[in-house]
């Protein structure tokens, strides 16, 4: 089974996998001490825009893919809206009390939720996990029996997809998918949990034996099929990130959308 969305490779594609990693979870870090809500506006635009332009997928898939994360924003932000505290009263009804410093504090939250995902979703559409799991070995010391281990874990992925498929098809055939009840829902559990679980029982074992046999335990010196190093493309990704940053900060001192800096409750 093969599920795969036509793209073109970009130079975020380049970027040696692991220093990637290392990038966006210092970003993430520096992103959960950021309370200024015009600069966490800027750099959602930057970073969505660097998604948008890099990813090396096409606007439509990039648009999709990001749809289901705005519904994420507009649930995060709205329960810090409507019940949250403030001085500044807008509309109270009930439990629902909004005022200027929780519509501030709402939309902060939202867009932080905005820009993990954007930065989530870079990485995850711009890095190969084979590459990945060969850069923690190369350049993190993951040890190969977790790498490999792991490898073969996301490549079976696939591969019990099309079994459910089968198992449904099967079912249908047999005229079980038509039956109705919660008897027959527990029926159909059964029929798809034990035969999935039994041929997941016996691939992981064969895969065991496999890598015991093959050595990989980690122990001595081993060679490597890909060989992934560092690039100049890492510098590009790395000055890109301080330039949006720098560009984000000036712009909002100097060109700000909320009349608002700090949105913490008392500053």
């Amino acid at each position: 089974m093969n599920i795969e969305i036509e793209h073109r490779e970009t130079w975020l594609h380049q970027i040696n996998p692991s220093f990637k990693l290392l990038t966006l979870i210092g970003i993430f870090v520096f992103l959960l001490f950021i309370h200024c809500l015009n600069l966490l506006l800027y750099l959602s635009f930057l970073f969505f825009l660097l998604l948008w332009v890099f990813s090396g997928f096409s606007y439509r898939s990039v648009s999709l893919m990001i749809l289901p994360f705005f519904l994420v924003f507009i649930s995060t932000a709205s329960s810090m809206i409507l019940f949250g505290k403030g001085e500044t009263t807008w509309m109270k009804w009930g439990l629902i009390h909004i005022t200027e410093e929780s519509f501030y504090r709402g939309i902060h939250v939202g867009l932080r939720t905005i820009v993990f995902a954007i930065l989530g979703l870079l990485f995850a559409l711009t890095t190969r996990p084979v590459k990945l799991f060969y850069s923690l070995m190369q350049q993190l010391r993951l040890k190969p029996k977790y790498a490999y281990s792991f490898m073969a874990g996301f490549r079976l992925i696939p591969i019990m997809i099309e079994e459910f498929l089968t198992i449904r098809n099967a079912m249908r055939v047999r005229g079980v998918e038509e039956r109705r009840g919660i008897r027959h829902v527990f029926h159909k559990l059964k029929s798809y949990s034990i035969p999935l679980l039994a041929q997941s029982i016996r691939r992981a074992h064969r895969i065991a034996v496999a890598m015991e046999t093959k050595g990989f335990k980690g122990s001595g010196q081993r060679t490597y099929y890909y060989r992934v190093t560092f690039s100049k493309y890492d510098g590009y990704f790395l000055g890109s990130i301080l330039i949006m940053i720098a560009l984000s900060y000036y712009f909002s001192i100097h060109l700000p959308i909320f009349p608002t800096g700090d949105v913490r409750y008392g500053n």
